[in-house]
């Protein structure tokens, strides 16, 4: 595993954690079961604050592409199917409130693809 803190990055240093950890478990360079750093051994090698990193772990486990096993570690998930479940929930939220908002589908899908392209491209 392999990543990188950008101190001069705007975003702050446990999005960056969280975002390539993700980044690497969808495109397989982190396998299923590949069992993650220690929160410590990771903020350790990283010249982070250890709350940093649980923060960061909370947030990929919360978003279902790791699982905390206790005691025995802290593993990549098979976070696929978790979260495209939790892609679709969040679509049918905004789709069920841009209704209750009066707008239409045109509106609301130029709002989504603004949304995705400011993420992904910037």
């Amino acid at each position: 595993m392999t990543l990188k803190i950008r101190i001069d990055d705007s975003a702050p240093p446990y999005e960056q954690v969280r975002a390539q950890i993700s980044e690497q478990a969808r495109a397989g360079t982190l396998p299923v079961g590949y069992r993650l750093p220690t929160v410590r051994g990771l903020a350790e090698s990283l010249g982070l604050a250890p709350n940093t990193v649980a923060k960061a772990y909370r947030a990929l486990e919360s978003d279902g592409v790791i699982e905390t096993r206790g005691r025995n570690g802290t593993y990549v998930a098979a976070a696929g199917s978790a979260a495209e479940r939790g892609a679709a929930l969040a679509a049918q939220e905004y789709v069920e409130r841009v209704r209750r908002l009066g707008l239409g589908e045109e509106v609301a899908l130029a709002a989504v693809k603004d949304a995705l392209r400011a993420a992904y491209q910037g």
